[in-house]
């Protein structure tokens, strides 16, 4: 009987190696395909699967819903209830977030093959420019506060490209060796990447003072310790890296998005520098932070609320 369960862990560890191996395989595959075929024809190929999906629906597709009827709810004056989007135009609105999503991944896969003539020419800011200037060259470190909307990686390359690399911290990926080669491709475009986890926030910490751009996309709570705030209407966490980075490195706390388009470009708005002067205890200060970055990503998010990434429970309620 042991042999017999010894057979059958090895036999379920070997399917669960081919398919990691197909899976990467896969992925890298589909990567390399839309980076090295005319743009016209990736873009119309990831836009025809992204319709696909979007009509069959499913559990992400529904869980995206649930963000955007939250951010097309608008508030009535004075004490008058939010109004309730009509179902129908969150849908629409929810489709159009895969044909966005599809883009970006286009946008992601091709960055690699882009020349530094063409990351430029299509990097446009709406404003903050020289905010972001500034503060990358002044010693004090930056740390750019970003959420899930468009396309922050281009404008990592860019960065790169202004002497400016960013880095960044990124959620691991399975199986490893896709999140090692993910990695590798960004490091080939100016990236760092630091994978989430143990370790990360000190590595991070050490770039900053040592005057480095750090990057952090910081509207969803992935280790469920954030702080808690009111985001769209409804009370949820978010994450205080970002705060705590930037308190204790004396680095500018900075938010920013990088919208897709107009067209092929790449749209930024940088915002100013958020007050770090110590108000009170450092959890206080985190707080008092987080809470004024989320109020920044609504604006951000509401502006384009189809680019918005965001397929996973992001509110309490949302979770079963």
């Amino acid at each position: 009987m042991a042999d017999d369960d010894g057979g059958a862990d090895a036999s379920d560890e070997q399917r669960a190696k081919w398919r990691n191996t197909a899976k990467y395989l896969t992925y890298r595959g589909l990567a390399t395909a839309l980076g090295r075929l005319p743009e016209s024809i990736a873009r119309t190929g990831a836009n025809g699967v992204a319709s696909i999906m979007a009509r069959r629906g499913g559990p992400a597709l529904q869980m995206n819903e649930r963000h955007i009827r939250r951010v097309l709810q608008s508030e009535g004056p004075d004490s008058s209830p939010p109004v309730t989007p009509d179902p129908e135009l969150v849908k629409r609105w929810s489709r159009r977030t895969y044909r966005e999503y599809a883009q970006y991944w286009v946008d992601g896969a091709r960055l690699p093959y882009t020349d530094a003539t063409t990351i430029r020419a299509r990097m446009m800011f709406e404003r903050g420019e020289n905010i972001l200037r500034e503060s990358a060259f002044s010693g004090r470190g930056t740390v750019l506060a970003l959420p899930h909307v468009g396309s922050w990686e281009w404008g990592g390359a860019w960065l790169a490209l202004e002497d400016m690399p960013m880095t960044a911290v990124v959620e691991r990926l399975d199986p490893p060796q896709l999140f090692e080669w993910f990695l590798g491709q960004r490091a080939e475009m100016g990236l760092v990447g630091v994978p989430l986890g143990d370790g990360s926030s000190s590595v991070v910490l050490r770039a900053l003072r040592q005057g480095a751009v750090v990057g952090l996309v910081s509207d969803r709570d992935l280790v469920g310790n954030g702080i808690e705030l009111e985001f769209f209407g409804e009370k949820t966490t978010l994450p205080g890296g970002a705060a705590t980075l930037a308190l204790r490195s004396g680095a500018d706390l900075i938010p920013a998005v990088v919208y897709a388009g107009p067209g092929t470009w790449h749209t930024c708005v940088v915002g100013e520098p958020l007050d770090t002067t110590r108000t009170g205890t450092f959890r206080a200060d985190v707080a008092r932070l987080t809470r004024e970055l989320a109020t920044i990503f609504e604006g951000y998010i509401r502006r384009r609320p189809e680019q918005w990434h965001l397929y996973q429970p992001n509110w309490p309620s949302d979770r079963p």
